[in-house]
């Protein structure tokens, strides 16, 4: 049977990242600033590594074209890039102690046309952590048009029609291909996309790298995939918790790409929770708070937060012990 195994992440140090994933969630990393974590991934652009059982020390794409079987029977998890070792989703921690550039991701339809075959972009946000009067940019105020947008840039005055919006931990955003957004500063999220790195930049603040030298914009592109009408506020979704002996589990969000629960253990010793996944998919944990233990056959993984457990398809069953919460993600 199929076993689970911890994962080592890539790291990013984009200029906007600050200290708390080192801080807070026990890292270890030595990149300054540590803006991502690329917590379960293998795009070329920053791959994942397994750090726990048999293979130990192997890059998660290299280990999964060795085990396609791992990913499941999903549409998703069968596409061709899985055959080359792709997961169809990525999974990562971001720390924004700046704002992030205002950005835009293309449609599968246009990255496969216009970007070498590549996967476009939807991403969910998951909220852990916002500091008192932190927000988003999500979308815009006012419907305009390309000209309109192209005139702000150059006055300085896009801002005027960015739509932002409060931030409080515990929150969910999803982040459809072609919506305008930016994540705020002092926002800490778990992030599931799209297996892709594709990102149009239409805005950054003018603000200079290490080198002094301005980031790449991508203005032309952004605006062929951008959603240029006005937006509503999103609302959070309506979420039930659903609860059994140790165990609470609520649905986040649910799209084409993925399903994302939050999912809560609190055990006590004569309490069991055990878990396992079915021939469908694989499933990502995320270990967002809490530590404790996952037993199986005769292995036990430690879980503190900040861990990433991957859980191939049809797995063993698994006993989860502890207090933990997890994000918990499928295709």
């Amino acid at each position: 049977m199929n076993k689970p195994f911890l994962l080592r992440p890539a790291a990013k140090d984009y200029l906007w990242g600050g200290t708390r994933l080192n801080d807070e969630f026990a890292k270890n990393i030595d990149v300054t600033p540590l803006a991502e974590t690329w917590e379960c991934s293998t795009h070329p652009d920053g791959v994942s590594v397994v750090a726990s059982g048999n293979y130990t020390g192997m890059p998660l794409d290299e280990l999964i074209a060795k085990h396609t079987d791992w990913l499941g029977t999903h549409p998703l998890a069968t596409y061709e890039d899985c055959s080359k070792g792709q997961l169809p989703v990525l999974i990562k921690f971001i720390d924004a102690a700046k704002d992030l550039s205002v950005q835009v991701h293309p449609t599968d339809e246009y990255a496969f046309a216009h970007e070498n075959g590549k996967l476009g972009k939807t991403e969910m946000w998951y909220v852990l952590d916002a500091k008192k009067d932190a927000g988003l940019v999500y979308g815009l105020k006012h419907t305009v048009s390309t000209d309109d947008v192209k005139e702000a840039l150059e006055t300085g005055s896009l801002e005027k029609y960015l739509q932002r919006i409060p931030v409080e931990k515990n929150d969910v955003f999803m982040i459809e291909s072609g919506t305008i957004h930016a994540i705020g500063a002092g926002v800490l999220v778990a992030e599931i996309q799209e297996n892709s790195n594709l990102t149009y930049r239409i805005y950054d603040y003018d603000r200079v790298d290490g080198k002094g030298k301005k980031r790449e914009l991508h203005v032309d592109k952004a605006l062929e995939v951008a959603n240029l009408h006005s937006m509503k506020e999103p609302k959070q979704p309506l979420r039930v918790l659903q609860y059994k002996q140790g165990m609470a589990r609520e649905l986040l969000n649910r799209c084409k790409y993925f399903e994302v629960y939050r999912m809560i253990i609190n055990t006590e010793r004569r309490q069991l929770v055990t878990f396992k996944s079915d021939e469908l998919s694989f499933r990502v944990l995320l270990c967002v708070n809490g530590c404790g233990t996952i037993s199986f056959e005769n292995e036990i993984i430690e879980v503190y937060k900040g861990d990433c457990i991957f859980v191939p398809a049809d797995s063993v069953e698994m006993r989860l012990h502890g207090q933990i919460q997890f994000i918990d993600v499928r295709s």
